[in-house]
């Protein structure tokens, strides 16, 4: 039987009609009346409870084992506590909901949350990957799909996107955001919320979404995770915020902090961040959770005592919740009787908490996420086509000489090689959520399930890439001494028409905690590449991956590339469509490829520097050993088939404040198949009261062409667009020269020229 808080006649029946916040989509009527009233009848201790997250670290259908976890029993039994994380699956969030429900004085329902990053059980790319795509409609659908699984299971928010911009490989999670550009990012960021969170929050089968992690995070010094980040103001306002910007527009429920300090002050006890730009400048009313206990971690950076004082700087820099950290049960009651922590503060972020819980319209129905009945109709085979449609999007041809992909009919014997090549473990990636282990396709067996009956398929894995345990938790031993499986790789090799290499990375290689100063191929792989080589050059190197790699030498001699990072669920499956034509690709990369780690951090939207560059001299910024730029640029990704970029055609060449202007341009399809491009606007503002990048994404299309055929494309710039954070600290456009760039990727572009007269 469903047990309803005893003030909901009351609220049903006095409410009047209110605004709501157009932020966060629901339908649900009259919240903030509802909010008010539910807070007039909280304790104090009540509200503290609010804002107190657990971990659902003990069974929660049984009994609790131990004293730890039979107090964290009794707590949710007397309604101090507000959430819980990992509590996964309808009988276990039924139980805990149960506890509060039928015990708690008010009744006031949790909320379950989750990383649920690229999936719950359907798998799709990592994100990195998926960015690839540059297919928003694409992005928004997969998170539909994670949200609908999660609801099914009982998980009714989710811990992304993860939207912070990097521009480092050696960081493991870039592998869960998308990549170096603030324009790109906070256009998937918007995808991603609209997916998880659908047009009504109140619908039991769409879930709160999560901005993380404000802010800073990518920046990690050194690319070492949880570093500190050192940045200045403009930096921040024109790099770092945007995405989070356009996230809070787009009505996200929930902002997640971060573990990094900012230039001395730890992320989580930033009031500008927290308080004054998020719920001042942006007027943003959701909540913010810390990310797990990094309220405490404070005072491991030197900038709290203790746990209380860590809780006291917490609060009143803004951070709402505390994610099984412990400060703000243990503290906040006393730091309000000793006047160091206000009521009205506690007010303020109970009233955030209550505000999503009523849009999710929990207080309606507690129990909506632990509907069995959902889980029996979800489609899961409908979601794996849907899966194997979005990884051969993102997947992104990197090199194809002499036309080597795809695949030709003449090519009898083929043989697959690597310790990924068979792997069905790796291409689910890290931060899997609920994705079962070892269930992908592997490339091995979408090879096999493509061609037909006269083709041979031989394998060989050469030489494993990890040794020991494969787990989030576990330290990942690479292989670098058994090379006992190379005389046999070596002889299928030589044999074959053609050899496809299978290396990259392992699915724990990249993720949280997993930085690394070295990005290669590692352990034996690169050794491996290159006898394979000495056998067969007819070779395509398939990369699967969660970062940018340095693959230089493969770059020089491989004669095809492809890029298919960690595809999820249906990985084998769409690698297959690509290699053998049946899908023509059309990925981009999200992030700038190196040609060494020490190029690191690399990005396309560089500043100019007073010393660009200079043919006949050392003395300009750029190295002594290698090329300064990178090895595959942003953007960058090749077809089957040619565009060719008309030149560009303006609509004026002088633009004000309250007009826009067009720049059009004929794309013609110059190859004999069908193709897909991403046409790619980038801007720059030539002289401005702050340096400016060379050049910045400000707009994409994605335009299908069929052989032979021609379109004309055309983009609308306006003022807005030519804004930024400037030097009177405002955003704002500035008057003078502007050059416009488009084309294929950030390198090879079309040019033209306007200005804005102020």
């Amino acid at each position: 039987m469903k047990k309803y808080s005893p003030f909901l006649v009351f609220l049903f029946g006095s409410f009047l009609a209110q605004a709501q916040n157009p932020e966060i989509p629901s339908s649900v009527e009259n919240v903030e009346t509802k909010v008010d009233s539910v807070l007039n009848l909280m304790t104090l201790e009540e509200k503290i409870g609010q804002l107190v997250q657990y971990n659902g670290s003990w069974d929660l259908t049984g009994p609790a084992s131990d004293m730890d976890n039979k107090q964290k029993e009794e707590n949710l039994k007397r309604g101090m506590v507000g959430s819980m994380l990992n509590v996964l699956s309808v009988e276990a969030t039924t139980e805990a909901q149960k506890l509060v429900m039928e015990n708690s004085r008010l009744k006031i329902p949790l909320i379950f949350g989750y990383d649920v990053i690229h999936g719950y059980k359907t798998m799709f790319p990592v994100p990195i990957g998926e960015t690839a795509s540059w297919d928003l409609e694409a992005m928004e659908e997969s998170a539909r799909i994670a949200a609908l699984e999660s609801a099914a299971h009982g998980v009714n928010w989710t811990f992304a996107p993860m939207i912070d911009i990097s521009r480092d490989a050696r960081w493991g999670r870039i592998m869960e955001g998308s990549g170096e550009d603030p324009f790109l990012t906070s256009k998937v960021a918007v995808a991603k919320i609209k997916g998880y969170q659908g047009n009504d929050l109140a619908s039991p089968t769409t879930i709160a979404a999560t901005a993380k992690h404000f802010a800073g995070y990518g920046f990690a010094e050194a690319g070492r995770d949880y570093n500190t980040i050192h940045v200045g103001e403009n930096e921040l306002h024109n790099t770092i915020l945007p995405p989070f910007k356009a996230a809070a527009d787009a009505g996200v429920a929930t902002f997640m902090n971060s573990f990094n300090d900012i230039d001395g002050t730890p992320a989580t006890g930033h009031k500008i961040l927290q308080r004054d730009i998020l719920k001042g400048d942006w007027n943003w009313n959701g909540f913010i959770v810390s990310d797990w206990g990094s309220i405490i971690e404070m005072v491991d950076h030197g900038f709290a005592r203790d746990k209380k004082h860590a809780a006291e700087i917490a609060l009143n820099a803004g951070s709402d919740m505390d994610m099984e950290g412990g400060a703000y049960e243990a503290s906040l009651l006393e730091l309000v009787e000793e006047g160091k922590v206000s009521e009205e503060k506690i007010n303020d972020a109970v009233k955030r908490v209550l505000r999503v819980k009523f849009k999710l319209g929990l207080f309606e129905d507690p129990y909506k996420y632990s509907n069995p009945d959902l889980l029996a109709q979800i489609p899961f085979q409908e979601h794996q086509e849907t899966a194997r449609d979005i990884a051969r999007k993102s997947i992104v041809l990197l090199k194809n000489e002499n036309n080597i992909l795809p695949i030709k009919s003449s090519v009898k014997n083929i043989a697959v090689i690597g310790p990924l090549a068979d792997d069905k473990d790796t291409p689910i990636g890290n931060w899997r959520a609920q994705g079962e282990a070892n269930s992908a396709v592997s490339l091995l067996e979408g090879i096999k399930n493509t061609v037909g009956s006269g083709v041979k398929v031989t394998h060989a894995k050469g030489a494993a890439l990890g040794m020991g345990e494969r787990s989030f938790l576990a330290p990942l031993e690479i292989n670098t001494t058994d090379r006992s499986g190379f005389a046999d790789a070596v002889k299928k090799a030589g044999n074959a028409d053609l050899v496809i290499m299978a290396l990259g990375e392992d699915a724990f290689q990249s993720g949280e905690g997993r930085s690394q100063v070295n990005i290669g191929l590692a352990g034996l792989q690169q050794e491996l590449l290159e006898e394979i080589y000495a056998v067969n050059k007819n070779i395509v190197l398939v990369l699967q991956n969660g970062r940018p790699l340095e693959i230089s030498w493969a770059a020089e001699n491989i004669p095809g590339i492809v890029e298919a990072w960690q595809l999820g669920s249906e990985s084998g499956n769409a690698i297959a469509d690509v290699l053998f034509g049946k899908y023509n690709p059309s990925g981009k990369l999200p992030v700038s490829f190196p040609r060494a780690v020490g190029q690191e951090p690399l990005y396309y939207n560089q500043k100019n520097t007073g010393r660009p560059f200079s043919p006949n001299s050392v003395t300009y910024s750029a190295y002594t050993d290698e090329k300064k730029d990178a090895l595959y640029p942003f953007g960058f990704g090749l077809s089957y088939t040619d565009f060719e970029y008309g030149d560009l055609q303006l609509s004026s060449s002088k633009m004000t404040p309250d007009a826009s202007i067009k720049v059009s341009f004929q794309l013609t399809n110059s190859g004999d198949v069908e193709g897909k491009e991403v046409v790619q606007l980038y801007l720059r503002d030539l002289v401005a009261s702050t340096t400016r990048p060379v050049k910045e994404l400000k707009g994409f299309q994605l335009i299908t062409l069929a052989p032979g055929e021609t379109k004309k494309v055309t983009f609308e710039i306006s003022e807005e667009m030519l804004q930024f954070y400037n030097a009177e600290r405002k955003w704002d456009s500035e008057a003078g020269e502007f050059h416009v760039l488009i084309g294929g990727n950030s390198r090879d572009l079309k040019k033209s020229s306007f200005t804005l007269n102020k």
